[in-house]
């Protein structure tokens, strides 16, 4: 999964808060700063830190940024010691780097309630060597399965449960014409990214690829990430949406072929839940429109609870903030974010937070159906697997991509693409 899935509207250099400054760090010797990213649920974070700021009349200064600009400047600020006072970031290896260099405080003891709010699967990615550098600050985004019931039910088809029934579909479909099992937007490469991550998972559960995130030597060349691969190619040759590599996500073609019955299933993220609604609403309306889990690997050492996506984004505070500063950030992060405001903005507007506590909240929203599905899968996961491309060490990012086009162009081997990674 790539950058492009976080936000997909906005400007680069927008600066869309009241409290706007351009400066890189501080906010005064009262004050703070935060960069955040343009569109999507963004607005209601921005709200929140205007809120904080005015009740405890300690402002923070924000600038919002779209995303491919905000990940070049953060590394730059944060390298150079003009970092903002809260630090965004997807956590994984960009977080371990902030570790590693010192560019982030421990905030054991400055979180107030928030453990035992957020579910663990979640917390969990902020945590490094035993030590709290990081808490989420927007909604989880687990990666499900949805589904087209017409196509199914025109087929004899039912929802899979396990990778057999993945492939009895995949048979049933092969001599359909103009139908397929999955759509696949392999164009964009990242899509496939998703692929990857639940099928290694099923197949040699979270320590596959804890071993990458790690750097541990070798750790690509791992048989569950090589048969990940080689399926991966299998389903291109039957399964995948014919032509999948000419299908830009970008434009919601891979959601547009499920809505449009082309493909019956579309391993995506819970982003695409609203897109669906917003863009395809006949479709969505119809009763067809279903969602459901990754299925079971049945020969699998995963645990079949474990889930992929991003479990949120996520705020650290810098080193070379200010003590005045690091306070003000301190005291929104332990004694505001999440608060009951902010919560429903984000329920109305179809986010589900990562938050223990939200069952009965989400109960008449608009979306209840799906926050329900998307927080009982939460709820339930032993492991929540960052996105592969934000785990990894950003040095890593353009190699692993380009890679994974190889494999789905099939212009290299699963073997070639991990001496590839190692080589990294």
């Amino acid at each position: 999964m790539s950058r492009h899935l976080t936000l997909r509207t906005g400007t680069a250099g927008v600066a869309v808060a009241s409290l706007l400054t351009l400066s890189a760090c501080g906010g005064g010797a009262d004050g703070a700063s935060a960069w955040i990213l343009t569109g999507g649920g963004w607005p209601a974070i921005e709200d929140d830190l205007e809120r904080f700021g005015e009740e405890h009349e300690a402002e923070i200064d924000v600038e919002a940024l779209e995303n491919d600009a905000y990940k070049q400047q953060i590394r730059t600020a944060v390298g150079s010691g003009d970092a903002p006072t809260l630090i965004m970031s997807w956590t994984g290896g960009a977080l371990l780097e902030y570790v590693e260099q010192e560019r982030i405080v421990p905030l054991d003891g400055n979180t107030g309630d928030l453990e035992n709010r957020v579910y663990d699967s979640v917390w969990q990615n902020g945590v490094v060597d035993d030590t709290v550098y990081a808490v989420p600050l927007n909604d989880v985004q687990p990666v499900v399965m949805y589904y087209n019931q017409e196509v199914l039910d025109e087929h004899g088809l039912s929802i899979p449960e396990t990778w057999s029934d993945v492939e009895t579909i995949i048979d049933t479909l092969d001599d359909v014409e103009d139908v397929d099992a999955f759509s696949l937007a392999g164009g964009s490469v990242w899509p496939a990214f998703m692929w990857l991550a639940y099928l290694t998972d099923r197949h040699g559960g979270e320590e596959a690829f804890q071993a990458v995130v790690e750097g541990e030597e070798g750790a690509w060349d791992h048989e569950s990430i090589i048969w990940a691969l080689e399926t991966i190619q299998e389903l291109g040759e039957d399964g995948f949406i014919g032509d999948y590599n000419a299908v830009d996500a970008g434009q919601n073609e891979d959601a547009q072929l499920l809505a449009d019955g082309r493909a019956a299933f579309l391993l995506q993220g819970s982003w695409v839940y609203a897109t669906i609604n917003q863009d395809f609403p006949e479709f969505a309306d119809s009763g067809n429109f279903g969602f459901t889990e990754f299925p079971v690997l049945e020969e699998g050492d995963g645990d079949p609870s474990n889930i992929v996506g991003n479990p949120a984004n996520f705020w650290s505070v810098s080193s070379d903030a200010s003590e005045d500063e690091q306070q003000v950030a301190f005291d929104y992060i332990s004694e505001h974010l999440y608060n009951d405001e902010t919560v429903d903005e984000m329920l109305d507007a179809g986010s589900l937070p990562p938050l223990n506590d939200i069952e009965d909240r989400i109960a008449g929203t608009e979306a209840e159906d799906f926050l329900g599905f998307a927080d009982e899968l939460v709820d339930n996961a032993n492991h929540f697997q960052l996105s592969w491309d934000q785990a990894i060490s950003p040095s890593e990012e353009q190699a692993f991509g380009d890679n994974l086009a190889g494999i789905l162009q099939g212009n290299i081997t699963p073997q070639e693409f991990v001496d590839s990674m190692n080589a990294q």
